[in-house]
């Protein structure tokens, strides 16, 4: 079983994304910030990650650049979600290392197409 890492400070964000995970045969774990992400991925490296672009305390972008500088950070498969889209927070969350980029908000649909794109469906 896949482990994916869903990263965000909504509560409702997360548990829509742990149902539609779940029902994909995703084993889920949770954060609410990137720094609490980095921990659980220090101590066990997710398959994928999906990660909110904007956070208190460290932010979708830093951990994404901090977790692919991290032993095994390159390995996972990193959507990075926003609210808006824009060209240029496209190519920031790029840079910063996601693999592909997802808008809020998401269905099953998306989601599976978008894991289907980075090579995990």
């Amino acid at each position: 079983m896949m482990k994916c890492l869903v990263v965000d400070d909504s509560p409702v964000i997360r548990k829509v994304a742990r149902r539609i995970l779940e029902g994909l045969d995703f084993h889920v774990e949770e954060a609410e910030d990137g720094q609490q992400a980095l921990a659980l991925c220090q101590r066990d490296m997710p398959d994928a990650v999906l990660v909110d672009a904007v956070m208190p305390v460290m932010d979708g972008y830093e951990f994404l650049k901090t977790l692919r500088r991290t032993a095994g950070g390159s390995a996972p498969k990193a959507l990075m979600w926003n609210t808006e889209y824009d060209v240029a927070l496209v190519a920031r969350a790029i840079h910063s290392g996601a693999d592909d980029v997802l808008m809020k908000p998401f269905d099953r649909a998306l989601v599976v197409e978008k894991l289907a794109q980075v090579g995990l469906a």
